[in-house]
């Protein structure tokens, strides 16, 4: 099966502070997730995107939340920069990747204001998470992508066993 992943999970430093959430390599998953992932990896076409490179931001780039998660959507970084085009061009780009190459699921980086497909920031830096979705995760989903984050690489395995 043809999965899309954010590059960070694989471990290129795309992330806004210039590293990477790399699964294979971080300490904070267990040896079973660790073997689950490789396993996804090797079984499957994967696809590395990064909506916010696509986009043209740069890495390392300033911490960016999403302060309103409803149409008009507004994305700002921690010095309240207006971040929003780039990241609806980056969630377009994802997109595009998917129906130009047939992607039917994604596994995304958690919390992001791109790609959290569960919760994200809420827009203050205060380090508070809320029920929400990335604007790259809720567009994915919204043109029946199915969505997973490294917290769910069990769910993910599934679904695509049974797809």
């Amino acid at each position: 099966m043809k999965v899309l992943v954010s590059s960070c999970l694989l471990g290129e430093d795309v992330r806004y502070d210039g590293n990477n959430s790399s699964i294979a390599m971080g300490a904070s998953f267990t040896f079973s997730q660790k073997e689950i992932f490789m396993d996804i990896l090797c079984d499957n076409e994967i696809y590395s995107f990064c909506p916010e490179v696509s986009a043209g931001l740069g890495t390392p780039r300033l911490p960016a939340e999403i302060v309103s998660a409803n149409k008009p959507f507004k994305v700002e970084t921690n010095n309240e920069e207006d971040v929003t085009i780039p990241f609806l061009i980056g969630a377009k780009n994802a997109l595009d990747t998917c129906k130009n190459d047939d992607i039917k699921v994604a596994l995304l980086k958690s919390k992001s204001p791109s790609c959290g497909n569960l919760k994200i920031y809420d827009g203050t830096f205060s380090n508070t998470l809320v029920d929400g979705q990335g604007l790259t995760a809720k567009l994915l989903e919204e043109n029946d992508v199915k969505v997973f984050n490294e917290t769910q690489l069990e769910e993910l395995k599934k679904f695509i066993e049974t797809n």
